[in-house]
Order: structure tokens, then sequence, then C-alpha cells
């Protein structure tokens, strides 16, 4: 459950491998666009959350994508999911999913929660599409995370998964993003949702935490073992039961109830970041260079999954 593989880098972040300058500015400007020029954006502004949808959708479109809309309607507004795809070549049929969702919490901009997890996404969608992997890839930025739809029929993933499901997809792999710019390397800037973990995981809040249910265990030693190959970004993984608080807390718990391996990558959100869900969730309080760290690491992760090999 709690013994993963491979050996987390012990302390800081290490060089990235690839030269790509730009990618920190890149996830800065995407991140800042939707907490800061959007900002707040749920059911209850929607010009907003369909302010925040196109910006996702040209962003899409400009990576070379035919971006699709899923579009349902929540309290009398039209909501999207906003997809862009790329048909694998050998192993068509088998999909990996790569999400986070894109709407904000009541009375916060969201720039952690979860402009983080949507920035990432972007940047991993930039990076591969000119590729041709030999799974299919699914980019979806999904809409209506927050409260009141969390874990309620209108929230964008449960949408997006029952879909899925219903058309018989073969989804192998899913990875949710949420919550991935605060990192600290304070003394106790960690905390956990039961106090036995704090004897198993770090008191320093400066790693990227990969979080499964028991069901998806053989997927999260997968992903995390890939990820700690490119020794960049300080990691901890569970696969815990999905009663433990947190476990379940973003577009991952869609899948599971589909049947689908699913992992959550994020920073711990609550457990860390006392912005979580406040006004004070701006950009400022981004950690982007970490970001960037750990948007680079997990273009490794999803190449792994995509492959012809895996």
């Amino acid at each position: 459950m709690t013994c993963m593989p491979g050996s987390s880098r012990s302390q800081g972040y290490g060089p990235v491998r690839r030269s790509d300058s730009g990618l920190g500015g890149d996830i800065q400007r995407d991140v800042r666009a939707l907490a800061e020029t959007i900002g707040e954006r749920n059911v209850t502004r929607p010009d907003a959350l369909n302010a925040a949808r196109d910006y996702i959708e040209a962003s899409f479109a400009r990576f070379g994508f035919t971006p699709k809309r899923e579009t349902y309607s929540v309290a009398g507004v039209a909501c999207s999911n906003v997809i862009a795809e790329i048909a694998g070549s050998s192993k068509r049929s088998e999909i990996v999913v790569v999400g986070a969702h894109y709407d904000s919490v009541v009375g916060s901009p969201g720039a952690n929660d979860n402009a983080s997890g949507t920035a990432a996404l972007l940047s991993l969608a930039r990076h591969f599409s000119t590729t041709r992997p030999a799974r299919t890839l699914r980019f979806v930025a999904f809409v209506n995370e927050e409260p009141p739809w969390f874990q309620t029929d209108d929230m964008g993933s449960r949408v997006h998964a029952k879909a899925s499901r219903a058309r018989g997809d073969d989804i192998i792999a899913m990875l949710s993003l949420e919550t991935l710019g605060c990192y600290s390397d304070a003394a106790d800037s960690q905390r956990y949702p039961a106090p036995i973990l704090n004897l198993v995981y770090p008191s320093r809040g400066n790693f990227v935490a990969f979080v499964s249910n028991l069901s998806s265990r053989s997927l999260l030693r997968d992903v995390i073992r890939e990820f700690r190959e490119s020794d960049t970004v300080p990691s901890a993984g569970g696969a815990l039961p999905e009663f433990v608080s947190g476990v379940g807390w973003s577009d991952h718990e869609s899948f599971w109830r589909e049947g689908y391996p699913a992992v959550m990558v994020t920073d711990t959100a609550v457990y860390r970041d006392a912005n979580y869900h406040e006004k004070s969730d701006t950009a400022d309080a981004v950690d982007f260079a970490r970001l960037a760290c750990v948007a680079i690491a997990l273009e490794q992760v999803v190449e792994h999954l995509v492959s012809q090999s895996n």
C-alpha cells in the first residue's frame, strides 16, 4: 500500500533533462490567464466558466488538435468538458486519459486549485501534439469538479467516465492532475488525513504525491516507478482504501466508479496549501518553477503509458 518502487529524490529539484526554456513561462501564462484574467469560474459565473472553456479549446487548437466539447446542462447552464485526442497507431483501441478540472470553487480564483493542474494538462498536450503514440492519448479538461457538483452525476468527469463506459472505451490508465503548484521545504509543512501516515510519509511538503485506491495499485506502482526515473522531483505514493479522507477527492474517483484504473497526481491540496479554496488562492502563491519540473517529469510517465512496449 505504501512501499513504492524506485527511489524518490531525497531533496531539492534536479536539473531538467531536456532543454525547454519557455515551458515555465507557458505554464505561468496559462495559470494567470485562468486565475487572473478570467478569475473565479463555475456555474454561478457562467461567462467566466465559458471563457475558461474557450481558452482551453483555443489552446488545444493552437497545438494542432481538433478539440471537441462534451456538453450537458447543470442548473440551466450549458457546461462542457473539452477533449483533445491523438489516435493511437498499433494499439488504437487502448486509451490513456490525462485530465484536470478547470473550474474553481465559489469564492476563489483557483490558481492552484486547479489552474495549476490545467496548465500541466496543456503542457502535456503541447508536448505530445506532434507525436504518434501506440495507444490513443486523450486529454480532457473537466468541468464541475468543485462543490456542489463534486461526486454527483453533474461532475464533468462523471459524465465523461460514464459515457466512456457506455461506448465500451478501453481506458487502460487515467491520470488526474489536481493542485500541483504548492511546495514547501519547511519542517512540518505537510499534514495527512490519518496520524499513522505521518510515520510513513515526509513531514516536508516538497514532494508530489501519487494516490490510488487498492484496485489501481498496479497502475500506481508503474506510474511512480517511471516518474522516479526522471530524478527531478521528490515523490511519494500510496494505494489506500477509498474511505481514507482525500483519496478520492478529484476526477480519478469518477473513473474508479466505472471500473477504470486511475491515479491522482497532486501536491496534496488541503493537507499542505493554506490557500486551498480561499480567495488567497492566487497565481502569486503558485511555485511555477517546481510546477514546470513536475510537468516535464510527467512527460516521461505519459510516454511510458502510451508506448508500444508497455
